[in-house]
């Protein structure tokens, strides 16, 4: 029973175990077995002294527990050893001058890893374990950072130390996502010396950024840097609402859908704020008179028109969609027709939906032949958005603004080859759409393209390569929890061993 709750001791002799209160104290020994010199290698079973050591434990039960261990001095037989006496050790128990087990320190340093000083030392209190927040901290720096090779494909990223001000980078492997190493900057010649380190680094996977890419080229001109193809889309993406908001005009003025009782009250608060401001009247003043909140009054002073303000409701599909063709012919010829009519009528052709249903979705304009005109980041998502996934409402209506505008219908025209190319992996391809784009009238679209042609190999090797930054956003979002974690309190090199070690 004493080997089955004590298994790290079955290489020892155990005398007894005595119970004193919250403690269970484990009296035991060594064998006595020959050991060898640890400087000659020269076996010794001579006795010269007994030394007591004594080790904290794992806890059992709740309780914490004391090994008073009993060593020997022994003699060495080789009288040219310059070492005539040693201590024997017993490794898988406790290393040299430790003070606790091998098990109990692995448990406090991986508790340490996951959340480190006061919180580390109050779930050990919870376990038996009475430990201050400093040691905690201390096993924690003293465990060694795992050792490897650099990878052959590195990826790279910064993060903020503090948001703005300070910043550091983070290496990982874009295979494994093995974290290699933390930065404490992210200055080109900092990463440029790392990366002479370690010749064998034959990819890097990064983002847009100059410095990084000065850094590769100094520090491994032999290396493929290969730009991240989410930071590409989002490149576009920006020069796709640069391109919207332009041509606002073209698309923003279609016929409106028919005003609802929504419409009339925000245009008349965009009245009462706009009223209120050309009085010189600030804008927490504007809120204390219309008993409004603050953030409410500051969106309809951002608004130059109120029709800004108006977006096109999100509905989700419903059993009404596939007769909408129907109803919308209907309520033309006879704008009075009864909805139970119109219910009768589509139930003859197969509607399945509830009476409530079908005035719910008259009710909300959902039949009515025009849409309000959506919010230029909505029509950016829409065109940003595969057709087969837009919904069937959205997918008509970008079609009518489409219609309505043929920059737009250019644009979108572009920004599907686009996707087409990151999809397929065709950065052959890509010279003949910047081509295209260059004859286009599309002046946002010309700076992204000027963009690609600024670091053209990454590109094209984003394009191509199956390697990406992917990996590197989600070790980023746990980089931010460990930061959480610590409040700001730490140093960079207490963040970085539990980076290495998480």
């Amino acid at each position: 029973m004493i080997k089955a709750l004590f298994p790290q001791l079955s290489s020892l002799v155990i005398d007894e175990v005595v119970e004193q209160g919250l403690v269970l104290r484990v009296r035991a020994r060594t064998p006595g077995t020959v050991v060898a010199c640890p400087q000659c290698g020269q076996p010794s079973e001579r006795v010269h002294a007994y030394h007591q050591r004594r080790l904290a434990d794992l806890p059992v039960g709740g309780r914490a527990v004391i090994i008073d261990l009993q060593v020997r001095r022994l003699r060495c037989p080789n009288a040219s050893c310059p070492r005539r006496a040693f201590r024997e050790q017993v490794p898988a128990l406790a290393c040299r001058w430790a003070r606790r087990t091998c098990q109990l320190g692995g448990l406090i340093g991986d508790l340490a890893v996951v959340v480190a000083g006061r919180a580390g030392a109050a779930v050990l209190a919870r376990l038996g374990i009475r430990i201050s927040r400093s040691t905690v901290l201390r096993v924690l720096m003293a465990m060694p950072t795992p050792a490897g090779p650099a990878p052959a494909v590195l990826s790279v990223d910064d993060f903020a130390l503090r948001r703005g001000r300070r910043y550091a980078t983070l290496l990982i492997d874009a295979v494994t996502h093995r974290r290699v190493d933390v930065l404490p900057d992210r200055k080109a010649a900092t990463l440029a010396a790392w990366l002479r380190e370690h010749p064998e680094v034959e990819v890097v996977c990064r983002d847009g950024s100059a410095a990084y890419a000065e850094a590769i080229r100094a520090g491994a001109p032999h290396a493929v840097q290969v730009s991240d193809r989410w930071h590409l889309w989002h490149n576009l993406a920006k020069a796709v609402e640069k391109t919207v908001i332009a041509h606002s005009r073209c698309w923003h003025d279609s016929p409106a859908r028919p005003d609802r009782p929504l419409d009339e009250r925000t245009r008349e608060r965009h009245t009462a704020v706009h009223t209120l401001l050309n009085q010189g009247i600030g804008l927490l003043d504007c809120a204390r008179r219309l008993g409004w909140a603050l953030n409410t009054v500051k969106r309809y002073a951002r608004a130059t028109t109120a029709e800004d303000l108006q977006r096109p409701p999100r509905y989700r599909e419903t059993l009404v969609d596939p007769f909408r063709a129907h109803v919308r012919r209907r309520r033309a010829q006879d704008p009075q027709v009864p909805v139970t009519r119109l219910l009768a009528e589509i139930r003859a052709q197969g509607y399945a939906g509830s009476a409530n249903l079908l005035v719910r979705y008259l009710n909300q304009g959902r039949a009515d032949a025009e849409c309000a005109p959506p919010s230029p980041r909505r029509l950016v998502c829409w065109l940003m958005t595969k057709p087969e996934n837009l919904a069937a409402h959205h997918h008509s209506h970008l079609q009518d603004l489409l219609g309505a505008c043929p920059h737009l219908a250019t644009l979108a025209q572009r920004v599907g080859e686009f996707a087409d190319l990151l999809a397929g992996r065709r950065g052959e391809d890509l010279d003949a759409w910047m081509t295209a784009v260059d004859a286009d009238a599309l002046p946002a679209l010309h700076g992204f393209v000027h963009g690609l042609r600024m670091d053209l190999p990454a590109v094209v090797a984003g394009l191509t390569l199956p390697y990406s930054n992917g990996p590197m956003e989600g070790a980023n979002t746990k980089v931010k929890l460990l930061k959480r974690q610590m409040y700001g309190r730490a140093g960079f090199e207490l963040l970085r061993q539990r980076i290495l070690l998480a």
